[in-house]
């Protein structure tokens, strides 16, 4: 089944955009963005030379849509029979104003169909998107919502009526006697359910196994020497197991009812699937890995490489940012673990334990009605005609970054100096 991942032309390039004919988006409740006729587009189907003869097969192509369109938004999908809600599809929502489509106040798609919204729906993430100060003078702490946090963000894309609990760790130390009491006031005034790590479990869950092990191995790093910082410590792995169990409990006290959905983001978490589906099998569970993910080659040097990859068969629906990553996630699976995939309904599957395991593919976007509010706020504007003055004549060069090693900022500063080098007229001593 590999062959056709080949034959469709995704190793170095991009999925082809949608034809011309594409139907118009239709605009449900879910925060006004397209959820019909958006996420399975069919280009129409592609004759090949198979072994025996000529056979007919769907390309990835035909169903995964274009970087950067809005089409990227998927319909409601069917998972074990019962119509779950597609926990991808509000990874992108973020992407359109959707001021600027014309919510409608109805809850019925353009067939007239009644679309099922989660009632109640629980994101699960390492960290809560919640800032965290604390007055020594009275040794009170203060909270408030993290306006950046692209988690807090989700909820634009969700009618007033859902019911969002965070569950998730706090940035900084809070004091055993302490912990009580800041839960219930989290809980109560942020919806929120914090998980509180001890100092000694924080730092060889988050610093040791993900940021030592994971991080660097999601992003093609090998281990580069035998020094005794490369060796795999299975001591650390042991504390992300600990530190996935401590949010499986926290998501148990949160949730209601089977009817709950849970939301899991990223890489701390790829355990607690697995976790959470032997305490509730029927449980309704999405994930989304916001980072990258390796190729079978370099994942398999991974001595947990099997954990992980379970746990995350374990949720009902996977999503990754690009094809690219859902790709390499299939491979690991076929290669590892003897998994095939096959096409449902438009969609890319995989059989595991009896279930139903969807891949969906949904790039984040970018909530553009929230920076078009910051770049037109009076501190902005102040600091656009500050700038403006200061270097006026002057070409600006202005980039933003992490401060990570994975984020190309080498990369960046060697493609300035290049480019200074090729023209003459950007050099410093020109008045540019």
């Amino acid at each position: 089944m590999f062959k056709e991942l080949r034959q469709a032309g995704f190793a170095s390039g991009h999925p082809p955009a949608p034809p011309q004919s594409t139907p118009p988006l239709a605009i449900s409740p879910v925060g006004g963005f397209a959820l019909r006729n958006c996420g399975r587009w069919r280009p129409g189907r592609r004759i090949e030379k198979g072994g025996d003869g000529d056979e007919e097969r769907l390309h990835l192509c035909d169903l995964t849509p274009a970087f950067g369109e809005n089409c990227f938004f998927e319909s409601i999908l069917e998972i074990h029979l019962v119509s779950e809600f597609s926990f991808s599809t509000i990874m992108s929502f973020n992407a359109i104003d959707s001021s600027s489509l014309g919510v409608t106040s109805d809850n019925e798609d353009s067939d007239g169909l009644l679309i099922p919204l989660p009632a109640r729906l629980i994101i699960v993430a390492n960290f809560l998107p919640l800032h965290a100060v604390r007055n020594h003078t009275r040794g009170e702490w203060h909270f408030e919502w993290d306006e950046d946090s692209l988690l807090l963000q989700m909820k634009d894309g969700f009618p007033s009526k859902t019911e969002i609990i965070y569950v998730g760790s706090l940035k900084v130390d809070i004091n055993v006697e302490e912990q009580e009491e800041l839960s219930q006031m989290l809980l109560e005034e942020f919806r929120c359910v914090a998980t509180f790590l001890c100092s000694h479990l924080q730092r060889s869950f988050y610093n040791g196994f993900c940021k030592r092990h994971l991080w660097p191995l999601l992003h093609y790093m090998l281990p580069i020497s035998s020094g005794q910082s490369q060796i795999f410590d299975q001591t650390l792995f042991r504390a992300y197991i600990s530190a996935n169990r401590i949010f499986a409990d926290k998501v148990m006290e949160a949730m209601n009812s089977d009817e709950d959905y849970v939301w899991i983001h990223d890489y701390h978490l790829m355990l607690l699937p697995t976790l959470l589906r032997k305490r509730l099998t029927h449980i309704k569970l999405g994930f989304f890995l916001h980072s990258s993910f390796p190729s079978s080659e370099i994942y398999k040097v991974l001595p947990v490489r099997d954990q992980l990859l379970k746990g995350l068969l374990n949720a009902d629906l996977i999503g990754f940012q690009t094809f690219e990553y859902a790709r390499h996630f299939l491979s690991c699976c076929n290669r590892l673990l003897g998994l095939d995939y096959r096409f449902k309904q438009g969609y890319i599957v995989i059989d595991y334990l009896g279930r139903i395991v969807t891949i969906n593919i949904a790039p984040v976007g970018i909530h553009i009605s929230r920076l078009e509010r910051i770049l037109n706020c009076p501190s902005t504007l102040a600091k656009i005609q500050e700038i403006e003055q200061g270097f006026k004549g002057k070409t600006i060069f202005l980039g933003v970054d992490d401060m990570d090693i994975f984020k190309g900022i080498s990369m960046k500063l060697l493609a300035f100096e290049v480019l200074l080098q090729r023209n003459d007229r950007l050099s410093p001593d020109s008045n540019c």
